[in-house]
């Protein structure tokens, strides 16, 4: 089976690595709202044909790989799992809105991605490879 997805006209394999955290970096994500997070991701991501890699859900942070299709921006995704997610909590958990510091958020506003894929220097090598192969190419031609 090949590490790459289909669509129409693309061949892809795009990951990311999100990392995100809860507002003023409270130590909140244990127990049963851990569970809550990691369902609402989950769900969300399922429901909108992402495929999660990797899930790990820390006291104080979220890290997620997840894949992609190159036809969805990595913002809209991000603002869709906050907000979803926020939402699916503070209806659970009804006793984390009170509190004066939460207001209407959750989540804190930014968050970390970075994208996962071949080592860099595996791609240099490749690119470099290309370009001898291509002039040894050409000088052949010029022989014939």
């Amino acid at each position: 089976m090949s590490r790459f997805r289909k669509l129409s006209h693309t061949i892809w394999h795009c990951q990311y690595h999100i990392v995100w955290v809860p507002k003023y970096r409270y130590r909140v994500l244990t127990g049963a709202i851990k569970e809550a997070c990691e369902a609402s991701i989950h769900a969300i991501c399922g429901f909108s044909s992402r495929e999660v890699v990797e899930l790990n859900v820390q006291p104080e942070h979220v890290h997620l790989i997840v894949m992609v299709p190159p036809k969805f921006a990595i913002s809209t995704l991000m603002g869709r799992l906050k907000g979803q997610s926020s939402m699916r909590i503070f209806r659970q958990f009804r006793h984390l809105r009170k509190q004066v510091y939460w207001g209407n958020h959750f989540w804190s506003k930014g968050y970390c991605v970075d994208t996962v894929g071949l080592d860099a220097d595996m791609i240099r090598k490749y690119v470099r490879y290309q370009e001898k192969k291509e002039q040894l190419m050409e000088q052949l031609q010029l022989i014939d």
